[in-house]
């Protein structure tokens, strides 16, 4: 997962107040429950040795109208520090159980977990005249552009005589070039807005000759959609479960293949070998080299939840508090192990892959494949 969603929440110091909750939209008394959980939130934090300002900012956040439609109750993740909410973040499922934190790093594991991979799919709502893309990541969507083909000719006549079947031979023509803009206008948009999917909408004829027509390396991650169409509203429930199928494959997809990475890069009797690592120590040592180009957790590992020690900066991390200060950082603090090396990844543009099934993921539940790694087993 590249994580743009992470950056307002890496790129700053700290500390930072982390809040997990459900709040009540449609019972009689969801005004007054809401009130009270923000209420019990901001004094947590206080109690937790946060500052006024950071609290505040919660606890209004958190007592604000936030209905969605179609909404009863709505799960939320906010992050803030400084006095404000820098991510706030709606959740497709209520937390396990609320949190509440204060601390030097923020609690982005349990995020990571609730949202997936949630890899970028491209739909192309297409017919014989053109397609309007929109990007979504099975949750949320928006429009990405559109492309207007020729709309004449495009429909055949029921005649047989040569001006007729001159006329449908026109008809085909001016439809095959729609189909090569649309399938152009895809390929570019793919590119665009960073997609890893694309779902093609629309009638069998227009989806098939569109997808004949992509790029060789865009075939492969191209599907179709038996529902709906171009037209407003068509089959829109169909289609976003298809939409969902694609996302869901192409996640597992991920984390398959970065966890055969992992395991192929170790010796047969999975130790971490110069293009992996695995183990706080090593793990901590690469965060700190800028050398984890994807790192691998299971936040339900025993690893997750160890202690570090980390400084204001992500590359600061250590194993003990003594190797943050002869490094020059003059408060340590202690966090998670998962949280700060998820910071300390996604600072660096690392991917980070999470893995919810123990049988796959790293010994611990944490493990990294390094920079300069080249091919699965290959020379670090």
């Amino acid at each position: 997962m590249q994580l743009p969603l992470l950056r307002p929440v890496v790129e700053r110091a700290g500390p930072w107040a982390t809040v997990y909750t459900e709040i009540p939209h449609t019972t009689e008394d969801a005004a007054k429950q809401q009130e009270l959980i923000a209420e019990a939130t901001g004094a947590k934090l206080l109690a937790l040795g946060a500052d006024e300002a950071t609290s505040a900012a919660l606890r209004d956040a958190l007592a604000a109208p936030r209905r969605r439609a179609g909404e009863a109750r709505g799960s939320h993740a906010l992050f803030a520090t400084e006095g404000r909410v820098v991510l706030d973040v709606p959740l497709p499922e209520p937390p396990p159980a609320p949190l509440v934190d204060w601390g030097p790093v923020p609690r982005i594991t349990p995020l990571l977990a609730a949202v997936g991979q949630r890899p970028l799919c491209l739909v192309v709502r297409l017919d014989r005249r053109g397609a309007d893309f929109s990007v979504t990541d099975g949750h949320a969507s928006h429009e990405a552009g559109e492309v207007e083909g020729a709309d004449w000719p495009l429909h055949r006549t029921a005649s047989a005589d040569w001006s007729e079947t001159h006329f449908q031979a026109k008809v085909e023509n001016t439809w095959e070039r729609n189909a090569q803009e649309i399938a152009d206008a895809v390929a570019d948009a793919y590119e665009r807005c960073g997609a890893e999917a694309v779902l093609l909408v629309g009638d069998i004829r227009e989806r098939r000759a569109v997808h004949d027509r992509l790029p060789e390396r865009l075939r492969d991650v191209t599907h179709e959609s038996a529902h709906g169409g171009r037209a407003e509203g068509a089959d829109t429930d169909l289609v976003e479960r298809d939409v969902a199928e694609v996302c869901a494959g192409h996640e597992q997809d991920r984390v398959t293949a970065a966890t055969a990475r992992f395991r192929t890069g170790a010796d047969p009797v999975g130790k971490p070998a110069a293009n992996t690592a695995a183990g706080i120590p090593a793990l901590v040592e690469a965060a700190r080299e800028h050398r984890i180009d994807t790192l691998l957790v299971d936040p339900r590992g025993p690893d997750a939840g160890r202690e570090i020690w980390v400084g204001s900066r992500s590359d600061q991390l250590g194993v003990r508090a003594a190797e943050l200060t002869y490094l020059g950082e003059p408060h340590p603090a202690a966090a998670r192990a998962d949280d700060a090396l998820i910071r300390s990844a996604a600072a660096t543009g690392a991917d980070i892959v999470v893995v919810p099934d123990p049988e796959q993921a790293p010994a611990g539940g944490l493990g990294a494949i390094l920079r300069g790694s080249g091919e699965p087993g290959g020379p670090g």
